[in-house]
């Protein structure tokens, strides 16, 4: 009996072991995120390469191969050309104001002071309210006719009562629209990244820093700033990514209108892959993204991992 029960008990023993490893334990609970995300992510990605290469229309999600056919055509497109400047403004200029933004909301929040629990549900709130929803309160925002931007213009003497400024009627005025809407979405999350930086310095470091005389703005760039630098960078990216993937705020507001002087790469390639049907010729823009967005990640987070060990 004791031949037969030790065995037994000695493959019981094994497997605790292996189900104690912490390399089997971490395996086991991330495989759910890892499946949901590839299902999720994974499998449309994959459809939209194959797509890209053939010349599928509205209805089905097969089509002959054409190759490179698809890029090529695109490439020649003005239009094309034209959205992935246009992309590039809407991304660079937007982040960089909600970085200073954020950047200088989250200093004056990390003080306390009476009713800063209501300020911080006020800056929250555009990130938590739906974008659409927000998007078509912008429109009315931008009315030509009944917009209280414009009648605060106009009572301060600024634009004339009798010329209205047309803010999504012109190509200029029309990007500097969209590219307000998607700062003022994007300043909330931005600012919570920077609080958690902000609030992970420990506090012998801001002693030190007193000690040694460093106040104000010499105690932000020499102190805050670079013990903040990864953290801002993973805010940054984040931006980036949702701003350049992001067609809600352009496509409500503009649709790539006018003259197609906001046209960017996703409400281009929303509008050839599903307005016009041109499945393939969609797919193949937005995968001109991929290999932009990899790059820019990839770039961020090797000055991220740098910035946080010097």
């Amino acid at each position: 009996m004791a031949a037969v029960a030790a065995p037994g008990r000695s493959r019981r023993v094994r497997l605790r072991y292996v189900a104690e490893r912490r390399g089997f334990l971490a395996t086991l609970l991330i495989s759910p995120a890892v499946l949901f995300i590839g299902a999720l992510v994974g499998v449309p990605l994959v459809l939209a390469v194959y797509l890209s290469f053939t010349d599928a229309t509205a209805g089905s999600l097969s089509g002959p191969w054409v190759g490179l056919a698809n890029f090529r055509h695109e490439l020649h497109d003005p239009v094309f050309v034209d959205a992935i400047w246009h992309t590039f403004l809407f991304t660079a200029i937007s982040q960089a104001v909600v970085i200073v933004c954020a950047g200088l909301l989250a200093h004056a929040l990390v003080h306390r002071f009476r009713g800063r629990w209501i300020l911080r549900f006020f800056i929250l709130l555009p990130w938590a309210a739906p974008i659409a929803l927000t998007a078509m309160g912008f429109l009315w925002f931008y009315d030509p006719q009944a917009s209280i931007f414009t009648w605060f213009l106009v009572k301060l003497h600024l634009v004339s009562a009798t010329d209205h400024p047309t803010w999504l009627g012109t190509p200029r005025a029309a990007m500097s629209s969209i590219i307000t809407v998607q700062a003022w979405r994007t300043i909330p999350f931005a600012t919570v990244i920077f609080l958690a930086g902000i609030a992970s310095i420990p506090q012998e470091v801001d002693d030190a820093a007193a000690m040694d005389g460093a106040t104000g703005l010499r105690k932000f760039w020499y102190v805050s700033l670079p013990l903040q630098l990864p953290i801002a960078l993973v805010a940054i990216l984040f931006g980036i990514v949702f701003t350049a993937t992001d067609m809600v705020v352009p496509y409500i507001l503009t649709a790539g209108g006018p003259f197609n002087s906001t046209q960017v790469l996703t409400t281009w390639a929303f509008q050839t892959g599903i307005n016009a049907g041109n499945v393939g010729e969609g797919a193949a823009i937005a995968l001109f993204m991929l290999p932009l967005l990899a790059f820019v990640t990839i770039a961020m987070l090797f000055f991220a991992r740098r910035a946080e060990v010097t």
